[in-house]
């Protein structure tokens, strides 16, 4: 009776552990597949934030270039010191309303980003007060625009270049 219920017992405990491995092989590969379908989703929801941080930092370059911001400004009724600080307002107020973008780019992009608005706030101030004491609003607008042109490769456009650069690079490793 004994060696009977060794008998059935012993075949029932192999039986129940070779189940137990197979079902716990089973549950741990459908678990990674969840996983990495959950990580792929993720990733590209990820991707997709990061391109629209890209896009509005390329916007906000361009809208804190001169030629950019003396577009909508009534030049001929402002002072020359008028006119730099309302400048430097709008440099400020773009580059506020983009600072969450930081969080989606490189530590190197948002440096070159940080770098190319002080960079453009002691351009308009050096302009400004470089400027005859009789000059128009509308001379240092042209100097402004003048200048920069003239300024080979600046800050905004090194900016974009690396914003330009690390895009590529999130989308060509899609």
């Amino acid at each position: 009776m004994v060696s009977q219920i060794i008998g059935f017992t012993i075949p029932a405990l192999v039986v129940f552990a070779c189940v137990w491995v197979v079902l716990g092989y089973q549950y741990r590969a459908e678990d990674k597949k969840r996983l990495w379908e959950l990580q792929r989703a993720s990733a590209k929801e990820i991707t997709q934030i990061r391109l629209r941080a890209y896009e509005r930092l390329v916007l906000l370059l361009e809208r804190t270039e001169p030629e950019h911001l003396l577009v909508d400004m009534d030049i001929n009724s402002l002072s020359i010191i008028d006119m730099q600080r309302s400048l430097l307002r709008t440099v400020r107020m773009e580059f506020d309303h983009n600072l969450s973008q930081q969080v989606y780019v490189s530590d190197r992009v948002w440096e070159h980003i940080l770098q190319a608005r002080d960079e453009m706030a002691s351009f308009i101030s050096t302009m400004a007060q470089q400027m005859p004491k009789d000059s128009t609003s509308l001379q240092y607008a042209q100097v402004l625009l003048t200048a920069y042109r003239n300024n080979g490769i600046t800050p905004h456009q090194t900016a974009l270049n690396l914003i330009k650069e690390e895009a590529r690079q999130l989308l060509d490793h899609r």
